[in-house]
This record gives C-alpha cells, structure tokens and sequence, in this order.
C-alpha cells in the first residue's frame, strides 16, 4: 500500500501517535502530513477493547487540554501512600504537598485512545493536507517521497519486533478491578512486596473499585490468575493487609509481560522514534505513557518549526538538524525516566538485606526531607525539562 507523497509520515495509531498529529496540526493546520492506522476506522471494536486503568501524570493532562483530549471519565489521586511489605519505611504524597490540582489520574486505555481519535476528526475538519490511513494489520505500507518518518508503533513488552538495549525484568503484572469494603477516595497505594509492586488504584467506577496492579514472577503471577475468586482475594488480603479493609470481589483479571527496552538512538536521518518505540518501561512508577505524550508534544514543536516555514528551506539537513535538536532536547528528561524507572523496578525486587534496609531508609528519608519528596514528585509528574 502506497500511502504517496507527504512531508510528516507518522506510523502508529495509538494514543502517542495521535497525539502528535493532533498537536501538528493544531499549532499548523495546512501540514502535509499522513497518519497510518493499523486500527479500524470505525470505534466499535475499540469502544469495549483494553479496559485497563493507565495512569497518567497532572502534566500530561495538562499537555492534553492544550487540545481538548481530556477524558470524561477519569479517577483523581490525591495522595500516594508508598510501603514495604513485612519492613519498616513508608512515605506519603500528598496535592496538597505540591500545591497541584491532583498528583495523577488513572483513566481507561480505551478512553483516552477514542478521546484522541475524536480530538484528530475535529482537527481533521481544519486540516486540507491530512491524510488518515487505516490500513490491515498484514499490509506494508510503502512510503513515497517522504520528507519525515515518525515511529510511533511501539507495542507491548515481548510483542516488539526490535530489541535494542534493556532488560528482562522476570516479571509479570497481573491487572485487574478490585472491590474494597472501606476505600479512602482519591487515595493510591503502591506497597513493594518480595516479588515487585502491588499497586491499588483508584478508578472511574467509583470509591470501591479500584485497579489493582500486581506484579510478580511470571510462574506464581500465572498461578495467581488461574486462582479462583476467593482464593485470590484471600491471597491479595495477606499480601496487603487490611489497610482498606477487606478485599470482596475480583474481576476482569490478566497479564502482561514485563521488561525495559530502549533506543540508544532516537532519531537517524530523516525518521524519529517516539513513544513505546523508543522505549518500554516497567509499570512501577506509571511513566511509561507520560513519557510519551511529552515525546510527542515537543516533537510537534519542532516539526511545526520546519514545515512551517518556506518550502525551500524544507532540506534533508534542515529537517536531519530539527530531529537532533529534538533528540537532544528529550535526553535528560529520557535518561532520568528510564534510569529511575529501571532503578525502582530492580532494587525494590531484591530481597538482599542490605538493599531491604535501604529501600527503608529510603522511603523514611523521602517522608522526612520534603525538598527531595518534592523533587521526585515534580520528575513523576512533569519530566525534566
């Protein structure tokens, strides 16, 4: 399949892609840029697809409301409660700490993937030049004479077809809603178990539901799947505790793989990797999509600064040099995600006791020195800039 001539070809239909079409062609209407799909173009089938609760940063939602993609349904945090299991150390994080509208927000995949599509149709209306391709799963699409080629199909853990540098975390995240008998609302908790984090989150289904986020060895996170309900709730009581009570229904169970992969490269040439095809992170500090959007939004500014301008000035170095400018400006705020990011989800795994007396240490010392509780919050929720 032929997608023809354009000057922004951008690969990948999901959230991180359709943003920076929408952020491109917000800020320039008359780009000439093409979008590949690999999603049908009709919402049905995506209406009642991943259900999974993402958790995005006050950041990103500030970034979304730069183009009116906010959610209508979503699930506030106001306050993070952080401990280990069975060990001393516990912090807690509070909007109020920060002096911010919310810590985060935990919205359905699906919703702010069919919120960005419907946000592009509206910029589509104002855009003479775009070009929304939806295209089969098994189709190729051949580009033609394209000035600039963003990646931003990235995918799941194990389910890429690029493996550059990372690592095999061992782990597994088993998903799923919880109903708990006394939730406190707009409260997160992340408790770090043997095995990895065991996180219970609010949702859009009200005080009582929350998604739960448990991470473990793929063998006993398997195990913990084929559980019965009452089993698995007895088990995540004991893993827990009884801090909200008792844990009384489970539902919507599964599992995805877990591990870190990178690019060392983010740009080459004329083509730019963003998103989950430029990195793949660990769940634990629910970085992953966040990192992205601001990815694509600062990508956007400099693709606008290009295509924008005069035609003649649109050369092969001319758009090389906007990609390193790009590739540049995302190095901190890349380097700090996935080094803390990956920093999280190896030493809170550990069970030697030197790192167990740390970790303690650690979270008492974030509990107890606002300044660096409020520098780790600000890089959750904004990046580094």
């Amino acid at each position: 399949m032929s997608t023809s001539s354009c000057d922004i070809l951008i690969h990948g239909g999901g959230p991180v892609g359709l943003a920076c079409a929408a952020w491109t062609l917000q800020k320039f209407p008359d780009a000439k840029l093409t979008l590949i799909d690999r999603n049908p173009k009709e919402d049905a089938d995506l209406a009642s697809a991943d259900s999974r609760g993402i958790a995005l940063s006050h950041g990103s939602k500030l970034l979304l409301d730069t183009i009116h993609a906010w959610p209508t349904e979503c699930a506030d945090i106001h306050r993070v409660h952080v401990s280990q299991a069975g060990r001393f150390g516990r912090a807690l994080m509070t909007r109020e700490e920060l002096n911010q509208e919310a810590l985060g927000h935990i919205i359905r995949y699906r919703d702010i993937h069919m919120t960005l599509r419907q946000t592009l149709r509206n910029i589509q209306t104002k855009s003479p030049h775009f070009k929304w391709l939806h295209i089969g799963k098994e189709d190729s699409p051949v580009s033609t004479n394209t000035k600039c080629i963003v990646h931003a199909e990235g995918g799941l853990f194990k389910t890429q077809d690029w493996v550059e540098s990372g690592r095999d975390y061992g782990q597994a995240a088993l998903v799923g809603l919880v109903e708990v008998e006394n939730a406190a609302p707009y409260q997160a908790w992340e408790r770090f178990t043997s095995e990895g984090p065991l996180a219970v989150l609010p949702s859009h289904s009200g005080p009582h539901i929350l998604n739960l986020v448990w991470c473990g060895s793929p063998e006993s996170s398997q195990h913990r799947l084929q559980l019965s309900d009452a089993d698995f709730l007895e088990s995540l009581q004991k893993e827990f505790g009884s801090r909200i009570g008792r844990f009384l229904k489970i539902q919507d169970r599964r599992l995805y793989e877990l591990g870190l992969n990178y690019r060392k490269e983010i740009t080459k040439d004329n083509e730019v990797w963003i998103g989950n095809a430029a990195q793949t992170l660990h769940p634990v500090a629910g970085q992953g999509l966040n990192l992205g959007l601001r990815d694509a939004f600062l990508l956007a500014e400099k693709l606008v600064g290009v295509f924008s301008g005069a035609v003649e000035n649109q050369t092969p170095v001319a758009i090389e040099h906007a990609l390193e400018s790009y590739a540049q400006s995302r190095k901190a705020d890349r380097t700090t995600t996935i080094g803390l990011t990956d920093f999280m989800a190896r030493v809170f795994t550990s069970n030697l006791v030197p790192i167990v007396m740390a970790r303690g240490l650690a979270l008492s010392a974030l509990q107890w020195l606002p300044p660096v509780k409020t520098a780790l919050a600000r890089q959750m929720m904004f990046g580094r800039r």
